[in-house]
């Protein structure tokens, strides 16, 4: 056989069994049994006038009433012979003992008496009997809608339960209860491992040690240690979670059992419980083994909480079962429970505690460091240009997570082959941090030169009282283009700072303002566009007094409850509640009014970065240092630094 036939045969589809096919085949066979037996398929009707002819003749040999309204009338055999009958008898259809003609008589009692008239003048000595008949196609039809109802029934639980004929586990509605959980075992290997986890050092370490207990379990249990049952993967969205369980199965080379929390779910009761009982039987079986269960909080949430649905809530018994299992099976069948979720806040107490996970692993947004080797993970596949600065990116990115700069990547890659370019440049990564944080660059939106002009000004507030406050993030980017929500924004490169003091974020509201207060000193008018900064501000300032402690009048007092029970709860009196409001506004007119100052003393060179704003549309760091110098506290930093560098030897001197 030759290569090319081969081929045609390797890629011609495979026969694939398909239930339905049965229910087709036993459709058929009803069908032609109704068909074929009916006896009836070389019969022909006949009229009134044909019928007396045949009677007249005495060439009957049997009538036979079928429900009071048909006539079967069977010929005899030795009649058969005759011309009229050959024809009929020879044909293909007709079987030997079968009527041969029928005839539709309307009212049965004058057909009776018609006959027994001519039996009486012609001396004739055929039989005739009644017979009620049903066809099967009439029974069928008669359970058509019972037929109909059973066969949408089943429909939808094949369905709910997973999958079609022949999927095998819990594609069948008798195996609704087995466990949806995915196995990747050594016929299935993962090949995620901890290289291609960038960042997440702290997370690493603690996962890298259960990847050690599963491998060598006699370390740890020599020394009377027993081996934890669970681990929970905890943290903000995108920051890792699955692929760093994904990393633990790549790594262990065990079992590795991979679902969902909202697999367990169902619509019928008692079948979450019996899918985790599945589950963990099937991961004794296979033991030394992990079960990864991905968004916990989709059954681990706190019982009891929800009165709308009572006690026997088919989430709270699946929870239940879940509970027993992990505590139920020995620390000895090596089975350790990995899950994930970003509300750890929701999750059942019983389901926290030690025996079960005992383990909670915070897995938080990555710092600048580690957004630089996330960084290089991601750009491995890309094709980029020299002037790429991984460095400079992972400072533009703060409070990214993984994902966000995945998909960055992806962006940035997107943007150049739209510009048909041959390699990603840096500025094809910045403009999609533009496009990820401010959105889609609004070419169509028709802004008037008045409008414009309040923006630009706007724009330009926000940038000089920042470049003006020691504590406001630097700027790096000014725009008026209009993107997403927004007319025009400003690009900082904020600090990441472990603790935030009150300067910094009286700063930081003061820059916020400076847009608003721009507009004040110009046009001596305020418009709507500084919504965003009032609503930004406004939870600056109310967090500073009411969780912070911040405020010296409202005092070292926080009304910040982290267990989120007081959510329908004030935890203030209405006098304290007053206060609150008046120091949350005293508060930011204080910066409004700071903003305005430092704007009235620079009005021209606030006046000469809005015009080039205007007519750039994009000014960086560099065209503020023209207009603005340098910082003023950097210029102080760079005197003291210079002051650090004088030799010993001169101060002493001096000092003579």
């Amino acid at each position: 056989m030759s290569d090319s036939k081969k081929d045609n045969n390797s890629n011609m589809p495979k026969f694939k069994f398909n239930a339905y096919w049965i229910y087709a085949a036993i459709f058929i066979v009803i069908i032609a049994v109704q068909f074929f037996s009916s006896g009836d398929l070389a019969s022909k009707n006949i009229s009134k006038n044909e019928f007396n002819e045949i009677l007249r003749e005495n060439d009957i040999k049997k009538i036979v009433v079928i429900n009071n309204n048909l006539a079967q009338i069977f010929i005899k055999d030795e009649a058969l012979n005759k011309e009229r009958y050959k024809k009929m008898v020879s044909s293909a259809f007709y079987s030997k003992g079968s009527s041969l003609f029928e005839y539709n008589f309307g009212d049965l009692q004058n057909f009776e008496n018609n006959i027994e008239k001519a039996k009486e003048e012609n001396n004739l000595d055929f039989d005739k009997e009644n017979v009620e008949r049903t066809s099967m196609f009439e029974t069928i039809l008669g359970f058509l809608p019972f037929i109909i109802l059973i066969a949408i029934w089943l429909f939808f639980m094949r369905r709910m339960s997973g999958g079609g004929a022949g999927g095998g586990g819990g594609g069948q509605i008798f195996n609704i209860g087995k466990s949806k959980a995915k196995l990747f075992d050594k016929d299935t290997k993962v090949k995620t491992t901890f290289e291609n986890v960038a960042g997440l050092e702290g997370a690493k370490e603690e996962v890298q040690e259960i990847v050690d207990f599963l491998k060598s379990p006699e370390k740890y249990t020599s020394l009377g240690g027993k081996i934890p049952k669970g681990a929970l993967l905890v943290g903000p969205p995108g920051t890792g979670k699955t692929l760093l369980a994904k990393a633990v199965a790549g790594e262990a080379g065990v079992p590795f059992f991979s679902l969902s929390g909202s697999d367990f779910v169902e619509m019928f009761v008692g079948v979450g419980a019996s899918r985790v009982r599945d589950l963990f039987k099937q991961a004794q079986q296979k033991s030394p083994s992990i079960i990864f269960i991905d968004e916990i909080d989709a059954i681990g949430r706190a019982r009891g909480k929800n009165s709308m649905t009572g006690g026997n809530d088919e989430r709270e018994n699946t929870l239940n079962q879940l509970l027993t299992e992990m505590d139920g099976f020995g620390t000895d069948t090596n089975v350790i429970v990995l899950a994930a979720t970003n509300r750890a806040d929701v999750l059942d107490k019983a389901l926290m505690r030690a025996g079960r996970f005992d383990r909670q692993i915070y897995v938080d947004l990555p710092d600048i460091k580690e957004r630089q080797e996330i960084f290089e993970v991601h750009i491995k596949p890309l094709k980029l240009g020299e002037d790429v600065n991984v460095e400079f990116l992972a400072q533009q990115t703060p409070g990214f997570s993984g994902a966000d700069i995945a998909n960055m990547c992806n962006e940035a890659a997107l943007i150049a082959a739209r510009n048909s370019k041959k390699l990603i440049e840096h500025q094809d990564f910045l403009d999609a941090v533009d496009r990820i944080v401010g959105g889609l660059e609004k070419k169509n939106k028709v802004i008037t030169p008045k409008e414009k002009k309040v923006i630009a000004f706007h724009e330009a507030g926000h940038a000089t009282v920042s470049w003006m406050l020691e504590h406001a993030a630097p700027l790096v980017k000014v725009t008026i283009v209009p993107r997403g929500q927004s007319l025009g924004a400003a690009w900082y490169l904020p600090a990441e700072r472990m603790i935030v003091q009150t300067e910094q974020m009286l700063d930081e509201m003061c820059a916020t303002l400076g847009g608003r207060a721009a507009e004040k000193i110009i046009f001596d008018k305020i418009s709507t566009g500084a919504l965003s900064d009032l609503e930004k501000v406004t939870k600056q300032a109310r967090a500073m007094v009411t969780v912070y402690g911040l405020n010296e009048e409202v005092g070292n007092i926080t009304y910040y409850d982290s267990s989120g029970n007081d959510a329908f709860v004030k935890p203030y009196s209405e006098e304290t509640g007053q206060k609150i409001d008046k120091e949350i506004s005293k508060m930011i007119e204080a910066q409004y009014v700071r903003a305005i100052e430092l704007l009235s003393k620079n009005k021209e060179k606030l006046t000469i970065l809005a015009e080039l704003l205007l007519e750039k549309e994009v000014i960086f760091k560099d065209d503020l240092e023209k207009i603005f110098g340098k910082r003023p506290f950097e210029e102080v930093e760079e005197k003291n630094e210079e002051k650090k560098d004088i030799p010993p030897v001169n101060q002493s001197a001096e000092k003579l």
